[in-house]
């Protein structure tokens, strides 16, 4: 087993769940400086400032991110291993043998479900911990935690 590419994207709607979850973690505290601007008189000078650098880095952010890592997020599963390709500036590739795996779980959150999507997070007996696959349909999700689950059933090994 050696580390290679995986061959699936993740769901396109992905894009659109991290640009709302980016949107949401910059927007308040940009809101938040913008607030203190207009409602605190002696600071006023420079919390005006650092609200539009805010807003500008988080704008840039919510931009830039979605977008490079749709282009970046692959998974595959065969009969031997779960491949996996995630991040954005810090990149994981991730291979998790069947024989290794001690749990498949299926979650979506608030916001997942918003979008249709779902995460599933396998775990192994590594000390890097789980591996997980974000922004799948939910669906596919329901399905891969299936064949997953029926897969490691069958693999020979202890997962330890």
């Amino acid at each position: 087993m050696r580390l290679r590419p995986p061959r699936h994207r993740v769901h396109r709607r992905a894009v659109a769940w991290w640009s709302a979850r980016a949107l949401l973690w910059t927007a308040v505290p940009t809101a938040a400086l913008a607030a203190a601007a207009l409602l605190i008189e002696p600071w006023r000078p420079w919390l005006w400032p650092a609200a539009a650098a805010a807003g500008a880095l988080g704008a840039a952010y919510v931009l830039v991110m979605p977008v490079w890592r749709y282009r970046v997020h692959r998974w595959e599963t065969t009969e031997d291993a779960v491949y996996t390709a995630a991040g954005w500036l810090w990149q994981e590739w991730r291979v998790a043998p069947m024989s290794r795996i001690q749990s498949v779980d299926t979650t979506r959150g608030p916001l997942q479900r918003l979008f249709g999507l779902s995460t599933v997070t396998v775990t192994t007996a590594s000390a890097a911990g789980a591996v997980g696959i974000a922004g799948l349909g939910r669906e596919r999700a329901e399905a891969l935690a299936d064949l997953l689950t029926a897969t490691t059933q069958a693999t020979p090994g202890d997962a330890t």
